[in-house]
């Protein structure tokens, strides 16, 4: 049974009075691939009431009376994604659709979503507690550049006028603040959970506190801000983090507690394994439904945590570092229970999460004293304390595929080729070559220039050239015409035209043919946006190119397709540019255009 949604919902179950009122920016899909479910499926579990309100109207106040004055508070959140990114693509200009809304319909919540939707919370009743969470109150929780405004923001608690400001993945701390809350305790006096930002007073600091850059300082002062971010950094694990203060004026301030610890795998398990209906609500229904859930819907989310470190991507400073697998058992009866939906055509679409084979903590060293503070897991090179063992993800992946109606498990979540390389055991390899491709398998190599993925925090281009070596061998071993797809970045911190050309040189002598091609998005939370912002490295203060006009961002992206006609001046206006138009009939002229390497 869903949620309720209305206030008729409420009164068919008998409740006179919700507990906490979710709002959300998306649709309400009740899948555990949303948070929104999660979270009001978590609550459900430990006793307490909560109504759903997906997309409200925010012009006014009066949606977020639906259901009448919450008991203990309105949960706020954008959504799956960031208002701001879902809403603009990198050059700025506004989506035509939305993903997350009945029918992909744009345009069903506003901009920066959780600071409205606060807002609007507080004006409809303003003594009922605020609690934000979710991916754009998380990677906003403290002073951030903002790539929309160009300019650098504050908390978004602050202009949220939110009571509690939940960050990274919010079960443990959603529980904590519900049973404060339900004790009596008003939300401005609970400013202990792990996990959460609150509003303080310098004078509240103690001699473990750690006072960050004040945000006017930030805001005047590049470096500062890039101190700042080394500092949060380094303070983004459960055992050997610190609490931050971040100061606003003389004695304000914005305090963030150390991250919660993440779920072990019973916990996980037991969150996964909640009565989720699986689907959208039948409301939706009328309208095509809700695009986003089709990906996900005969997926399975088999891990968190990412200790692949990459510099553009915020599961650093959200999921952390430290990663947590579910249990085989749980994983295997949630796809029998997939085999047997109506829509099932024998097909799991993934299994896998922020990287699929990363299944367990990187090494036994993480358990005890927390990540390396100035050490990464695999950049430049996998550590040598790294336990790199595919065996057990082999085994779930072979329990899949023999269970009774399915006829293909596919791996289209991102895998680490360098963990994979570093690996002495080939047989995952040999695995996802034979049962859990499907023609083409998408890598990441972001770039070829060891400039840039020094930015990046990506290995060596050798590793992807032994990898792509390697995958080729093994499937024509296999009699199998399968294809690699490469995913790459333009204009990320640290690459010129010079590099921009040496990819495009490295695409055409491999004869690969990209079709996923970002250009650089800085979204708050990442180093490569602090780098953006700065342009500086912020653990060596050392300067890095940055591109940030629009000819050159533009000239970079035709670069990597030097072979489409459109971007044929482009490409002649960039290598002219960088004084290399020896390089004009090689890449423009007509040479081999065959497709994807094999």
């Amino acid at each position: 049974m869903f949620l309720p949604i209305s206030k008729q919902d409420m009164k068919e179950r008998g409740w006179e009075q919700a507990d906490f009122v979710l709002v959300t920016g998306d649709a309400y899909v009740d899948h555990p691939s949303f948070g929104t479910a999660i979270i009001s499926r978590v609550l459900e579990r430990f006793g307490y009431k909560v109504a759903i309100l997906a997309q409200p109207d925010w012009r006014s106040s009066k949606d977020f009376t639906r259901f009448g004055k919450p008991r203990l508070g309105f949960l706020i959140n954008s959504g799956n994604v960031d208002s701001m990114v879902g809403h603009f693509s990198v050059f700025k200009h506004r989506r035509g659709a939305d993903h997350y809304s009945p029918g992909g319909q744009a345009g069903l919540r506003p901009d920066r979503a959780v600071i409205v939707y606060s807002n609007r919370a507080k004006e409809a009743y303003k003594d009922v507690p605020v609690i934000m969470g979710g991916l754009e109150a998380s990677l906003r929780r403290l002073g951030h550049y903002d790539y929309w405004d160009d300019k650098v923001r504050r908390s978004i608690l602050l202009d949220a006028k939110g009571d509690i400001l939940i960050y990274g993945m919010g079960e443990r701390a959603i529980i904590q603040i519900a049973e404060a809350l339900d004790s009596g305790i008003e939300a401005k006096d609970i400013g202990w959970i792990p996990g959460t930002c609150v509003k303080g007073h310098l004078s509240d600091a103690d001699g473990e506190t750690i006072i960050l850059p004040s945000f006017e300082e930030i805001k005047e002062n590049k470096r500062r801000y890039g101190d700042s971010f080394a500092l949060q950094y380094r303070n983004n694990d459960a055992i050997s983090g610190k609490r931050l203060m971040e100061p606003y004026g003389t004695d304000a301030c914005v305090i963030q507690n150390p991250p919660q610890p993440p779920l072990e795998q019973d916990e996980l398990d037991q969150v996964y394994e909640l009565p989720y209906e699986g689907q959208y609500h039948p409301i939706y229904e009328k309208q095509g439904g809700v695009p986003a859930l089709k990906e996900v819907k005969f997926s399975l989310v088999s891990s968190r945590g990412c200790f692949g470190g990459c510099g553009f991507c915020a599961l650093t400073f959200h999921q952390g570092r430290e990663v947590r697998g579910r249990s085989v058992r749980s994983l295997v009866e949630e796809a029998k229970s997939l085999t047997k939906l109506p829509d099932f055509k024998g097909y799991i679409h993934d299994v896998g999460g922020p990287t699929a084979n990363f299944r367990k903590p990187a090494c036994e060293n993480q358990l005890k004293a927390g990540v390396c503070k100035n050490k990464d897991c695999l950049y430049p090179k996998p550590c040598a304390h790294m336990d790199i063992d595919h065996q057990e993800y082999r085994g779930l992946l072979r329990e899949l595929r023999e269970l009774p109606g399915v006829k293909k498990v596919f791996i289209r979540s991102g895998i680490r080729y360098d963990y994979v390389m570093a690996d002495p055991d080939d047989g995952f390899l040999w695995d996802l070559c034979r049962h859990h491709v499907s023609g083409t398998l998408k890598v990441a190599p972001e770039h070829v220039s060891r400039k840039v993925l020094a930015q990046m925090r990506k290995p060596d281009p050798a590793v992807f050239e032994a990898f792509s070596k390697k995958y080729k061998k093994i499937n024509e071993k296999l009699g199998l015409k399968q294809y690699l797809i490469p995913y790459l970045i333009s204009s990320h911190p640290g690459s010129t035209l010079d590099d921009a050309i040496e990819l495009a040189l490295f695409l055409k002598e491999n004869r690969f043919i990209p079709d996923q091609v970002q250009d650089f998005y800085p979204t708050p939370g990442t180093l490569s946006t602090c780098v953006y912002y700065t342009g500086e490295d912020p653990f060596t203060n050392k300067p890095v190119h940055v591109a940030k006009s629009m000819e050159e961002k533009k000239m970079q992206r035709a670069l990597i397709h030097f072979h489409k006609p459109e971007n044929r001046q482009l490409v002649k206006k960039a290598l002219e540019k960088a004084g290399r138009q020896d390089l004009i009939p090689v890449l423009l002229g007509h040479g081999s255009k065959k497709g994807r390497k094999k």
